[in-house]
């Protein structure tokens, strides 16, 4: 009970600045504006095929069908998988990870991983915000514990705070979901969440993009992380905590 009564924070008559607003606002009118864009240039066909892939086996038919029209109408499909991408991140719909060999099935490694570094930024961005302005509760209530380990890490390693948001980013020392709702609650501030997330998903995403260019040899989602990968990514990790871990906490 006592971890419980430790969560608390600032509570101003609104918690967004102009700033957070304003960039809010743009991410939803972004989405808005995106898909009717792409509603209204594509041309008329049957989409059934156009769902959030929950298999490999739905991946696979998603990715034959964007193929053909990928080189014909890449600014509406680039739009819209942005969209999709930034919604799901959003609102934590479980998924992204199909989403993310997507983008190296259609569109390559290099472009793949940015179109995935920042459409994940942009949604982690809008979670940030929506958990701001009304997720407290929700969080408390679900993950007090994690959250009361969570505030107490990030009160410890303020003066290194980029250093621990990224190994947190970089390893699965805690879920990205509950990173995404509980920064804004432990005050971590938008510029240090913003940098870790940008940074922090690159070698994840470099791994999930490569893996989705030969997506007719993988079995399962599983075997993205074998056991070279997970040690890759826990040692930059630990590089990037280093400094954290050498400086003394403050008494």
């Amino acid at each position: 009970m006592e971890g419980r009564e430790e969560i608390k924070g600032s509570k101003p008559s609104f918690p967004l600045s102009f700033w957070e607003v304003t960039m809010a606002f743009t991410v939803v009118m972004g989405f808005v504006l995106g898909l009717g864009g792409v509603y209204l240039t594509m041309p008329a066909s049957d989409y059934s095929f156009l769902k959030l892939p929950r298999s490999l086996e739905d991946l696979h038919i998603l990715r034959d069908h964007l193929e053909i029209y990928t080189s014909d109408y890449t600014l509406q499909v680039l739009v819209g998988y942005c969209a999709v991408y930034i919604f799901m991140q959003t609102f934590m719909i479980p998924g992204t990870v199909f989403m993310s060999l997507l983008a190296g099935a259609l569109f390559g490694v290099l472009k793949g991983v940015a179109l995935v570094v920042i459409t994940a930024t942009a949604g982690a961005s809008s979670c940030y915000f929506l958990s701001k302005l009304v997720g407290r509760p929700l969080v408390i209530s679900l993950w007090p514990d994690k959250l009361s380990f969570f505030q107490a890490q990030v009160a410890q390693r303020r003066e290194s705070l980029l250093n621990y948001m990224l190994f947190l980013r970089l390893t699965p020392t805690l879920p990205n979901t509950f990173i995404n709702v509980a920064s804004p609650i432990v005050d971590v501030p938008y510029h240090i969440f913003f940098m870790a997330t940008f940074i922090g998903l690159i070698p994840a995403a470099f791994l999930t993009v490569r893996a989705g260019i030969a997506l007719g040899e993988l079995q399962s989602v599983g075997d993205l992380y074998n056991f070279n990968s997970i040690a890759t990514l826990f040692l930059i990790g630990v590089v990037s905590v280093t400094p954290t871990l050498m400086s003394k906490p403050k008494l």
